[in-house]
């Protein structure tokens, strides 16, 4: 009988019993390594797995915790990208009664009183996990290039301008494969002046330390693809992308600014395209518009397929009277009513 089930929670914060767990598991993507996390968390925050076993199932679930400040509460939040639960023997019949009231009493007891992940659409039954804990919406969508086509029907998707730039880069550029410390400086480099022109908030200007660091995680596999023009050797362009089983991420990018016209990025895409349909993979990710719209960026991506995922958070509000306090004494009339947890939509 199910009620005979011994229902167990364990927090993991070690790399060792975080990486085996994820091994046990079998699927995963990078965004729910243990070295992803432990680089991605501030100082003053704390990198957990949540494990839970039921029987022969499995669920795991990644999260930073954040104290709230001036406050006795703290709150979970997703690393940026794609995490939300890993589940083993887990199917669409699956009864997460158990799950829920073990996550509810791990955050009650941790004195958790919001909760935030981006899921990923690449792991199956991650909503059936949270079905009715909390809610789930979709924000938009992301773009895939099915790596199951053959190379010449995945480019048969490619708009005709797409087509026309890399025909015209491929020209003029040849496309170097590495992780050489003298290429991660070219790449910081050509990422931080992408930073600077749009505009981008402090947190996103990783330190070298950082990427040397993430390059050299053996927990997922990082290229780092750099443009280079035939003519000169100048690199103008970089991408990193990270591989993870059967999934490549495109994850951050750079161009030089003289350089934008002929979109070298482009370029770099289709060769990951290609690395990657060779590698036996199957999803390319390339990621959805800023702020999940609808925008240029997102038509850009769009441009390599139409295989569209979506894009679905997760957020769940455990202790209500504390969230309402805290939202009464923090949100202001410019904040955005759909950032969550809302308040810490100034920064608290």
């Amino acid at each position: 009988m199910r009620s005979k089930l011994i229902a167990n929670l364990k927090v993991l914060d070690k790399k060792d019993e975080w990486h085996n767990t994820l091994d046990a598991i079998g699927y995963y993507d990078f965004y729910h390594t243990y070295d992803y996390h432990y680089l991605s968390k501030l100082d003053d925050e704390k990198a957990i797995l949540l494990k839970y076993t039921e029987g022969n199932k499995v669920i795991c679930f990644p999260f930073l915790i954040r104290k709230i400040n001036d406050t006795e509460y703290f709150d979970a939040t997703s690393v940026y990208g794609y995490a939300g639960p890993l589940q083993k023997n887990v199917d669409e019949d699956f009864d997460n009664s158990l799950f829920s009231k073990a996550l509810n009493d791990y955050f009650i007891q941790e004195k958790i009183i919001s909760v935030f992940s981006r899921l990923n659409p690449f792991i199956l039954n991650q909503e059936q996990v949270l079905k009715g804990i909390g809610e789930t919406k979709q924000l938009g969508q992301i773009v895939n290039i099915d790596l199951t086509q053959s190379l010449n029907k995945q480019i048969e998707t490619y708009s005709k301008t797409t087509k026309r730039y890399i025909n015209k880069c491929r020209k003029q550029c040849n496309v170097v494969r590495s992780n050489h410390s003298s290429d991660i400086d070219s790449f910081i480099k050509l990422y931080y002046e992408n930073m600077d022109r749009v505009n981008a908030k402090e947190h996103y200007y990783f330190s070298k330390d950082y990427f040397l660091k993430f390059v050299n995680s053996n927990d997922y596999e990082t290229d780092i693809l750099l443009a280079a023009l035939k003519d000169t050797g100048e690199i103008i362009s970089g991408a990193l992308m990270v591989k993870t089983n059967d999934v490549v991420q495109y994850h951050l990018s750079g161009t030089k600014a003289e350089f934008l016209e002929l979109s070298p990025i482009r370029l770099l895409i289709d060769e990951m395209r290609i690395i990657a349909k060779n590698e036996n993979k199957t999803f390319f990710n390339l990621g959805g518009g800023l702020g999940n719209s609808d925008d240029g960026l997102f038509r850009f991506k769009s441009s390599f397929s139409k295989n569209l995922k979506p894009f679905i958070i997760w957020k769940h509000i455990i202790n209500k009277k504390a969230y309402n306090s805290l939202v009464e004494q923090h949100v202001t009339p410019d904040c955005n009513l759909d950032f969550f947890p809302l308040y810490r939509c100034n920064g608290l």
